[in-house]
Protein backbone atom coordinates (compact mmCIF):
# COMPACT_ATOMS: atom_id res chain seq x y z
CA UNK A 1 0.00 0.00 0.00
CA UNK A 2 1.26 3.34 -0.83
CA UNK A 3 1.41 5.44 2.07
CA UNK A 4 1.81 9.48 2.87
CA UNK A 5 4.96 8.76 4.36
CA UNK A 6 6.71 7.54 1.21
CA UNK A 7 5.33 10.18 -0.91
CA UNK A 8 6.76 12.75 1.55
CA UNK A 9 10.15 10.70 1.03
CA UNK A 10 9.59 11.44 -2.71
CA UNK A 11 8.82 14.86 -2.77
CA UNK A 12 11.60 16.25 -0.12
CA UNK A 13 14.21 14.48 -2.12
CA UNK A 14 13.46 15.72 -5.12
CA UNK A 15 12.84 19.88 -3.48
CA UNK A 16 15.85 19.05 -1.67
CA UNK A 17 18.25 17.35 -4.31
CA UNK A 18 19.50 14.32 -2.21
CA UNK A 19 18.90 11.46 0.03
CA UNK A 20 20.92 12.80 2.91
CA UNK A 21 18.96 16.22 3.25
CA UNK A 22 16.02 15.31 3.21
CA UNK A 23 16.68 12.57 5.50
CA UNK A 24 17.90 15.57 8.23
CA UNK A 25 14.43 17.51 6.77
CA UNK A 26 12.31 14.43 8.32
CA UNK A 27 14.12 13.36 11.01
CA UNK A 28 14.89 10.09 9.66
CA UNK A 29 18.24 7.99 9.08
CA UNK A 30 19.14 7.67 5.18
CA UNK A 31 18.86 3.85 5.18
CA UNK A 32 15.00 4.33 6.05
CA UNK A 33 14.08 6.69 3.76
CA UNK A 34 15.68 4.80 1.11
CA UNK A 35 13.67 1.88 1.85
CA UNK A 36 10.79 4.44 1.63
CA UNK A 37 11.42 5.09 -2.25
CA UNK A 38 12.08 1.29 -2.67
CA UNK A 39 9.07 0.95 -1.13
CA UNK A 40 7.01 2.87 -3.61
CA UNK A 41 9.25 1.58 -6.70
CA UNK A 42 8.13 -1.95 -5.54
CA UNK A 43 4.48 -0.92 -5.96
CA UNK A 44 4.79 0.77 -9.34
CA UNK A 45 7.52 -1.45 -10.80
CA UNK A 46 9.33 1.70 -11.86
CA UNK A 47 12.17 2.75 -11.06
CA UNK A 48 11.70 6.55 -9.74
CA UNK A 49 15.42 7.95 -9.42
CA UNK A 50 18.32 7.78 -11.65
CA UNK A 51 20.77 7.04 -9.35
CA UNK A 52 24.09 6.95 -11.90
CA UNK A 53 24.09 10.89 -11.00
CA UNK A 54 25.60 12.24 -7.86
CA UNK A 55 22.81 13.72 -7.03
CA UNK A 56 19.02 12.72 -7.05
CA UNK A 57 17.47 13.11 -10.46
CA UNK A 58 14.15 11.88 -11.19
CA UNK A 59 13.70 9.66 -14.24
CA UNK A 60 10.80 10.50 -16.49
CA UNK A 61 8.44 8.19 -14.45
CA UNK A 62 9.66 9.34 -11.08
CA UNK A 63 8.87 13.32 -12.35
CA UNK A 64 5.03 11.76 -13.11
CA UNK A 65 4.41 10.44 -10.18
CA UNK A 66 5.93 13.39 -7.86
CA UNK A 67 3.11 15.83 -9.54
CA UNK A 68 0.50 13.84 -8.12
CA UNK A 69 2.47 13.50 -4.38
CA UNK A 70 2.19 17.18 -5.01
CA UNK A 71 -1.28 17.31 -5.24
CA UNK A 72 -1.74 14.55 -2.99
CA UNK A 73 0.16 15.84 -0.03
CA UNK A 74 -1.64 19.40 -0.34
CA UNK A 75 -5.13 17.49 -0.34
CA UNK A 76 -4.05 16.07 3.02
CA UNK A 77 -3.14 19.47 4.10
CA UNK A 78 -6.07 21.16 3.16
CA UNK A 79 -8.23 18.57 4.93
CA UNK A 80 -6.19 18.76 8.15
CA UNK A 81 -6.43 22.58 8.04
CA UNK A 82 -10.16 22.78 7.30
CA UNK A 83 -11.08 19.85 9.72
CA UNK A 84 -8.65 20.35 12.79
CA UNK A 85 -8.94 22.94 15.44
CA UNK A 86 -6.51 25.33 15.27
CA UNK A 87 -4.12 23.96 18.53
CA UNK A 88 -3.58 20.79 16.49
CA UNK A 89 -2.37 21.78 13.23
CA UNK A 90 0.73 20.86 12.08
CA UNK A 91 2.80 22.78 9.26
CA UNK A 92 5.40 24.25 7.90
CA UNK A 93 4.16 27.98 6.53
CA UNK A 94 6.61 29.71 4.38
CA UNK A 95 6.11 33.25 4.62
CA UNK A 96 8.39 35.44 2.44
CA UNK A 97 8.74 39.43 2.96
CA UNK A 98 10.34 42.50 1.72
CA UNK A 99 13.56 44.08 4.04
CA UNK A 100 11.28 47.02 5.45
CA UNK A 101 8.11 44.58 6.82
CA UNK A 102 10.76 42.63 8.56
CA UNK A 103 12.24 45.89 9.79
CA UNK A 104 8.77 47.01 11.30
CA UNK A 105 5.89 44.65 11.74
CA UNK A 106 6.68 41.30 11.11
CA UNK A 107 6.86 39.88 14.61
CA UNK A 108 3.23 41.18 15.50
CA UNK A 109 2.30 39.46 12.09
CA UNK A 110 4.16 36.45 13.46
CA UNK A 111 2.92 36.34 16.79
CA UNK A 112 -1.02 36.64 15.74
CA UNK A 113 -0.13 33.39 13.40
CA UNK A 114 1.76 31.87 16.92
CA UNK A 115 -1.44 32.21 18.95
CA UNK A 116 -4.05 31.15 16.40
CA UNK A 117 -1.83 28.15 14.86
CA UNK A 118 0.42 27.22 17.93
CA UNK A 119 1.55 23.97 16.05
CA UNK A 120 3.12 25.87 12.72
CA UNK A 121 5.95 26.50 12.13
CA UNK A 122 7.16 29.42 10.36
CA UNK A 123 9.85 29.70 7.66
CA UNK A 124 10.60 33.09 7.06
CA UNK A 125 12.52 34.51 3.56
CA UNK A 126 13.32 38.13 3.47
CA UNK A 127 14.35 39.20 -0.29
CA UNK A 128 13.85 41.39 -2.77
CA UNK A 129 10.26 41.89 -4.15
CA UNK A 130 11.18 40.26 -7.81
CA UNK A 131 12.59 37.46 -5.81
CA UNK A 132 9.56 36.45 -3.51
CA UNK A 133 7.06 37.04 -6.09
CA UNK A 134 9.52 34.96 -8.62
CA UNK A 135 9.27 31.89 -5.72
CA UNK A 136 5.74 32.05 -5.08
CA UNK A 137 4.89 31.20 -8.75
CA UNK A 138 7.63 28.42 -8.49
CA UNK A 139 5.38 27.15 -5.23
CA UNK A 140 8.44 27.73 -2.87
CA UNK A 141 6.79 30.04 -0.79
CA UNK A 142 3.20 29.81 0.40
CA UNK A 143 2.25 33.47 1.13
CA UNK A 144 4.43 37.06 0.36
CA UNK A 145 4.09 40.43 1.18
CA UNK A 146 5.64 43.16 -1.12
CA UNK A 147 4.36 46.22 -2.79
CA UNK A 148 1.19 45.85 -4.84
CA UNK A 149 2.66 46.25 -8.40
CA UNK A 150 1.99 42.63 -9.75
CA UNK A 151 -0.86 41.98 -11.62
CA UNK A 152 -1.03 38.27 -12.37
CA UNK A 153 -4.21 35.85 -12.34
CA UNK A 154 -2.43 33.37 -10.62
CA UNK A 155 -2.56 34.90 -7.22
CA UNK A 156 -4.78 36.02 -4.68
CA UNK A 157 -4.00 40.19 -4.09
CA UNK A 158 -5.10 41.00 -0.32
CA UNK A 159 -4.28 44.71 -0.13
CA UNK A 160 -2.69 46.02 3.12
CA UNK A 161 -1.54 49.50 4.05
CA UNK A 162 0.65 51.84 2.30
CA UNK A 163 3.86 53.66 3.07
CA UNK A 164 4.79 57.06 2.58
CA UNK A 165 7.94 57.79 1.56
CA UNK A 166 9.97 61.17 1.02
CA UNK A 167 13.42 62.24 -0.73
CA UNK A 168 16.04 62.59 2.22
CA UNK A 169 19.29 63.50 2.52
CA UNK A 170 22.37 64.59 4.99
CA UNK A 171 21.62 67.98 6.58
CA UNK A 172 24.82 70.00 4.61
CA UNK A 173 22.87 68.76 1.36
CA UNK A 174 19.15 69.93 1.70
CA UNK A 175 18.29 73.23 -1.05
CA UNK A 176 17.95 76.13 0.50
CA UNK A 177 14.32 76.88 -0.93
CA UNK A 178 12.04 74.24 -0.95
CA UNK A 179 10.09 73.06 -2.27
CA UNK A 180 11.66 72.14 -5.86
CA UNK A 181 10.83 70.88 -9.00
CA UNK A 182 11.68 66.86 -10.00
CA UNK A 183 14.01 68.04 -12.63
CA UNK A 184 16.65 69.65 -10.15
CA UNK A 185 16.75 65.99 -8.68
CA UNK A 186 19.00 65.07 -11.63
CA UNK A 187 21.89 67.38 -9.83
CA UNK A 188 22.25 65.06 -7.26
CA UNK A 189 23.76 61.84 -6.66
CA UNK A 190 20.64 59.44 -6.36
CA UNK A 191 20.43 56.00 -4.30
CA UNK A 192 17.73 53.99 -5.70
CA UNK A 193 16.78 50.29 -4.60
CA UNK A 194 16.66 49.26 -8.60
CA UNK A 195 13.52 47.15 -10.49
CA UNK A 196 13.96 44.45 -8.84
CA UNK A 197 12.65 45.85 -5.58
CA UNK A 198 9.11 46.67 -5.87
CA UNK A 199 9.74 50.46 -4.30
CA UNK A 200 12.47 51.26 -7.09
CA UNK A 201 9.93 49.66 -9.91
CA UNK A 202 7.01 52.14 -8.71
CA UNK A 203 10.10 54.81 -8.60
CA UNK A 204 11.34 54.58 -11.66
CA UNK A 205 8.34 54.35 -13.65
CA UNK A 206 7.15 57.10 -12.08
CA UNK A 207 10.05 59.43 -12.78
CA UNK A 208 10.40 58.38 -15.89
CA UNK A 209 6.00 59.21 -16.60
CA UNK A 210 7.69 63.04 -15.33
CA UNK A 211 10.40 62.60 -18.36
CA UNK A 212 12.80 62.79 -15.00
CA UNK A 213 16.55 62.33 -15.89
CA UNK A 214 18.75 60.62 -13.47
CA UNK A 215 22.38 60.47 -14.43
CA UNK A 216 23.89 59.17 -11.32
CA UNK A 217 22.42 56.50 -8.89
CA UNK A 218 23.75 54.33 -6.85
CA UNK A 219 21.48 51.42 -6.27
CA UNK A 220 21.10 48.95 -3.18
CA UNK A 221 18.84 46.20 -2.69
CA UNK A 222 19.40 46.76 1.12
CA UNK A 223 17.22 49.39 3.41
CA UNK A 224 19.81 49.84 5.90
CA UNK A 225 22.92 50.61 3.78
CA UNK A 226 20.58 52.61 1.72
CA UNK A 227 19.74 54.60 4.77
CA UNK A 228 23.68 54.48 6.20
CA UNK A 229 24.41 56.01 2.53
CA UNK A 230 21.98 58.31 2.80
CA UNK A 231 23.29 59.59 6.92
CA UNK A 232 27.23 59.53 5.16
CA UNK A 233 25.90 62.32 2.65
CA UNK A 234 26.75 60.14 -0.09
CA UNK A 235 23.17 61.05 -2.12
CA UNK A 236 20.06 61.57 -1.45
CA UNK A 237 17.43 59.00 -0.93
CA UNK A 238 13.47 57.94 -1.10
CA UNK A 239 13.25 56.58 2.36
CA UNK A 240 9.87 55.35 4.11
CA UNK A 241 9.10 59.06 6.32
CA UNK A 242 7.07 57.30 9.32
CA UNK A 243 9.46 55.04 10.31
CA UNK A 244 12.67 57.59 9.74
CA UNK A 245 11.07 60.96 11.57
CA UNK A 246 13.26 59.91 14.74
CA UNK A 247 16.23 60.92 12.71
CA UNK A 248 14.51 64.00 11.36
CA UNK A 249 13.21 64.98 14.29
CA UNK A 250 17.01 64.67 15.16
CA UNK A 251 18.18 66.81 12.56
CA UNK A 252 20.65 63.81 11.25
CA UNK A 253 18.36 63.36 7.89
CA UNK A 254 16.57 66.58 6.18
CA UNK A 255 13.84 65.53 3.98
CA UNK A 256 13.64 67.11 0.60
CA UNK A 257 10.18 68.69 -0.55
CA UNK A 258 9.73 68.07 -4.12
CA UNK A 259 6.49 69.11 -6.58
CA UNK A 260 4.83 66.95 -6.94
CA UNK A 261 5.88 64.67 -3.79
CA UNK A 262 6.16 61.04 -4.42
CA UNK A 263 3.55 58.40 -4.56
CA UNK A 264 2.84 56.26 -2.14
CA UNK A 265 3.87 52.40 -1.72
CA UNK A 266 0.93 50.40 -1.63
CA UNK A 267 1.31 46.66 -0.30
CA UNK A 268 -0.30 43.10 -0.64
CA UNK A 269 -0.49 39.93 0.74
CA UNK A 270 -0.44 37.52 -2.08
CA UNK A 271 -0.54 33.60 -2.34
CA UNK A 272 -1.86 31.28 -5.45
CA UNK A 273 -5.32 30.70 -6.29
CA UNK A 274 -4.68 27.11 -6.52
CA UNK A 275 -3.87 27.79 -2.49
CA UNK A 276 -7.08 29.46 -1.59
CA UNK A 277 -8.52 27.76 0.84
CA UNK A 278 -6.77 26.86 4.20
CA UNK A 279 -4.33 28.83 6.24
CA UNK A 280 -3.29 31.14 3.52
CA UNK A 281 -6.56 33.03 3.09
CA UNK A 282 -6.08 33.16 7.29
CA UNK A 283 -2.93 34.63 7.27
CA UNK A 284 -3.59 37.47 4.58
CA UNK A 285 -6.68 38.19 7.01
CA UNK A 286 -3.81 38.39 9.96
CA UNK A 287 -1.75 40.22 7.65
CA UNK A 288 -4.36 42.72 6.70
CA UNK A 289 -4.88 43.09 10.37
CA UNK A 290 -1.76 43.93 11.61
CA UNK A 291 0.00 45.71 9.12
CA UNK A 292 1.89 48.73 10.20
CA UNK A 293 4.72 50.51 9.05
CA UNK A 294 4.90 53.08 11.29
CA UNK A 295 7.76 52.26 13.73
CA UNK A 296 11.34 50.82 12.63
CA UNK A 297 12.23 47.89 14.97
CA UNK A 298 15.57 49.54 14.95
CA UNK A 299 14.76 53.08 16.27
CA UNK A 300 17.53 52.72 19.46
CA UNK A 301 20.51 51.94 17.32
CA UNK A 302 19.77 54.19 13.97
Amino acid sequence: MITFKQLEALYWIAELGSFETAANKLYMSQSAISKRIQELEDSFGVQLFDRSKRQARLTEKGSELLEYAKELLEKRDLLVERVSSSEVLVKRFRLGVTELTALTWLPALVERIRQTYPRVHIEPSVELSSDLFRKLGDDQLDLIIVPDVYDDARFIVTPLKAVENAWMCAPHMAPASSPIGLEELGSYTVLTQGSSSGTGLVYERWLSSHNVQMPRTLTSHNLLVQVGLTLSGLGISYLPKQCLAHLVDAGTLSIISTKPGLPLIRYAAMYRLDRQMGLNGYVAQMAHKSCNFSKLLLNRTL
